[in-house]
């Protein structure tokens, strides 16, 4: 009785131990989806700003339609107050990077102060043409606001 005592104590304390090393594994199933992570969406100033307009508050909708000659990419976004013109797609960098394309919503914001009003009253939209040329290189484009950035894939 002593001896079999002796065993389930020795395995019990061998399970305990290993406890840590289970937690770091992949048999623990909190571990199978990865960690959570975070992305800030607001890029670093450059050193010397290239486009004064300042990005538009949040993107609703973003769509790539594809044409005879390449592919068109529009985004819908929403300003914070009415009144924003001039809306452009800004590419980030004038390559892909591992085959996406990132583009910056820009739009100017009034002269004047605005009101808020509802969303669908404060709705710009902005477009970019991609030729085949362009689009052999690219797999996804990431549009980035202030808050937030969409994606979509080919």
């Amino acid at each position: 009785m002593t001896s079999r005592l002796f065993i389930v104590a020795l395995v019990s304390l061998l399970t305990v131990s290993g406890c840590t090393r289970v937690s770091d594994s992949r048999l623990n199933p909190f571990n199978w989806f990865g960690a959570e992570t975070t992305e800030d969406t607001v890029a670093p100033a450059p050193a010397e700003p290239t486009d004064p307009r300042p990005r538009v508050q949040q993107i609703t909708a973003l769509v790539i339609e594809r044409t005879p000659t390449g592919a068109i990419v529009r985004a819908t976004g929403v300003p914070a107050t009415q009144g924003w013109h001039g809306a452009a797609l800004v590419p980030a960098s004038e390559t892909p990077r591992n085959g996406e394309m990132m583009y910056v919503f820009r739009a100017f914001p009034p002269d004047t102060r605005q009101p808020v009003s509802t969303v669908r009253s404060r709705e710009i939209t902005a477009a970019r043409s991609l030729s085949v040329q362009e689009l052999a290189n690219i797999r996804s484009v990431r549009v980035e606001a202030a808050v937030n950035a969409r994606t979509a894939r080919r």
